[in-house]
């Protein structure tokens, strides 16, 4: 069976589901496509939270993060659910801290905090060196927003499917592309393809793409020692030539997942993998490592007690994502592990490639 359809979405996470809704609230047509259940644990958007941190240093992120901040407010309204959890962000260990200035006249408000304060305030964490605190750092529910999102897209008009995979893709003209699924086939004005760790599997024989790299990441919930103690996102970076990071794979970030205990994991260094074979098994050495962190750096925790996690990250070669549009299809991928405090501004400005109305910018290009 053959539908003519104005626009479809392929991958139903955080990107996908935001540009499906920022396409039905201004009344677009929209299809939204994705192969697993709801609440599937297979690609990047799952879990309960994400750090939502404000400390990018660009014009363009920064404006993507005032968006962002916006739009959650508004889907938040829209649903009456509580989707960012504002509890402050601490950066510290080997940490720039000279663009606080630059942050501040950017609308970011920044704070430096002696160690023996920050850990008066947060008792959960040793610090070692002064600490950046930005009051407006937030968790976004992440499980929740994609709920949110889908909810909002059906409630706007346009229409949401679970377990339908795409297998193929194919551009009949430059306003025609077609979508073949397992049981339909639909012919589209334009599609959007947001898959995550499928991207090149998909698009890779019909657009030119940058090298993804699919990682398996594998952060952990530590359990708390004290429920009462009080928690804000961090990020922690370590300093070269310093012996208390001579373990470390990466910077490590975190935030309290409530009911859950205290997020922790390296950043990005994950096995590669494929999507589709991917072992969900943490890699042992890389997992002693996080437990010792959280021994050295989270007595708020027990280390012994913890529950790991699995996710992927999708990562282009300068962790710049990739939003942009190549005749009727407009792609959104490496999204690089921290994308998705940006999804509602992602879903923004994928809408705007499908409208024409608006070109991304250029570092997202796919010719950057």
């Amino acid at each position: 069976m053959t539908q003519h359809v104005d626009t479809v979405v392929v991958g139903g996470g955080a990107m996908g589901s935001s540009t499906a809704w920022n396409l039905a609230r201004r009344g677009r047509p929209v299809v939204l496509l994705e192969r697993f259940a709801p609440g599937h644990k297979n690609g990047a958007s799952h879990g309960a939270t994400r750090n939502f941190s404000t400390g990018y240093v660009d014009e363009v992120h920064n404006s993507m993060i005032h968006e962002s901040r916006r739009l959650w407010n508004e889907l938040e309204d829209a649903t009456g659910e509580t989707l960012l959890d504002v509890i402050g962000t601490v950066n510290h260990g080997g940490i720039d801290v000279t663009r606080n200035d630059w942050l501040r006249e950017h609308g970011v408000p920044v704070e430096m905090l002696a160690a023996e304060e920050a850990h008066e305030r947060w008792p959960g964490i040793r610090f070692a060196t002064a600490v950046q605190y930005m009051p407006e750092g937030a968790r976004v529910r992440a499980d929740a927003a994609v709920a949110a999102l889908q909810q909002q897209t059906a409630a706007l008009g346009g229409v949401v499917k679970h377990n339908t995979e795409v297998l193929k893709i194919t551009v009949l003209s430059d306003d025609a592309v077609e979508i073949v699924t397992g049981d339909e086939t639909y012919i589209a004005k334009t599609v959007v393809v947001t898959v995550g760790a499928w991207t090149t599997k998909l698009l890779g024989a019909t657009m030119a793409l940058p090298q993804l790299v699919v990682t398996q990441e594998q952060p952990a919930h530590f359990q708390q020692r004290d429920i009462a103690t009080p928690w804000p996102s961090f990020n922690h970076a370590p300093i070269a030539g310093d012996s208390d990071y001579d373990y470390w794979y990466s910077p490590i970030y975190g935030m309290l997942t409530p009911g859950e205990g205290i997020k922790a994991g390296w950043h990005g260094v994950g096995p590669v993998t494929d999507p589709d074979l991917r072992s969900f098994v943490p890699e042992s050495v890389q997992l002693a490592a996080l437990q010792r962190y959280a021994r050295d750096w989270l007595p708020g925790t027990d280390p012994d007690d913890f529950i790991a996690i699995s996710c992927t990250y999708t990562t282009s070669p300068n962790s710049v994502f990739v939003l942009d549009r190549v005749g009727p299809i407009v792609v959104g991928a490496g999204f690089s592990g921290h994308g998705f405090k940006f999804t509602p501004s992602v879903g923004r400005i994928l809408a705007d490639l499908v409208d024409g109305t608006s070109p991304s910018a250029p570092v997202f290009s796919l010719a950057r």
